[in-house]
């Protein structure tokens, strides 16, 4: 499998929300996945179960939640949605987060082979974090205004983009 140079488009971005800490925050993102047709109503459990064993928080204000390794059958398809809370949510580690890009992958949509299923995973891991960890394309994702702003960020090369 050929790793991705950039994500893929958002299924959604959620700008300007608000929610009373990090399980409220998953809880949302997870909702967002359901909403958009990538996953059954268990992978936002596992979502959760996810963020109880390991923070999903990367740096830069940023988080990544996502199921767990055996959550993927309740994937169908491959997709992230973006969700800014622009006055911060207290992490499970203690972090402030202002960004969430949730990510569902390893639908098995290539050949059903468990190992596909997991690079898939771990390339998309790889793009977003990328993107993520710079500190300039970090802080434009997390003070964007629009959803345009959000998918060009994502997608550009440079953070001047």
């Amino acid at each position: 499998m050929t790793a991705q140079h950039h994500p893929p488009r958002p299924a959604a971005v959620r700008l300007g929300l608000c929610a009373a800490d990090h399980f409220e925050a998953v809880q949302q993102c997870g909702r967002s996945l359901v909403e958009a047709g990538a996953v059954d109503e268990p992978y936002v459990a596992a979502m959760h179960e996810r963020e109880k064993s390991v923070s999903t928080h990367i740096g830069e204000g940023v988080a990544i939640p996502h199921g767990t390794a055996g959550s993927g059958e309740h994937v169908h398809r491959t997709a992230l949605v973006v969700l800014q809370f622009p006055g911060g949510v207290r992490w499970s580690d203690g972090a402030l987060v202002r960004l969430c890009v949730a990510i569902a992958a390893g639908s098995g949509q290539s050949d059903g082979a468990a190992e596909e299923r997991g690079a898939g995973y771990l390339d998309l891991l790889a793009a977003l974090a990328k993107v993520l960890m710079d500190p300039v394309r970090a802080a434009r994702l997390r003070e964007a205004p629009d959803a345009e702003t959000v998918e060009r960020l994502l997608r550009s090369g440079r953070a001047d983009r």
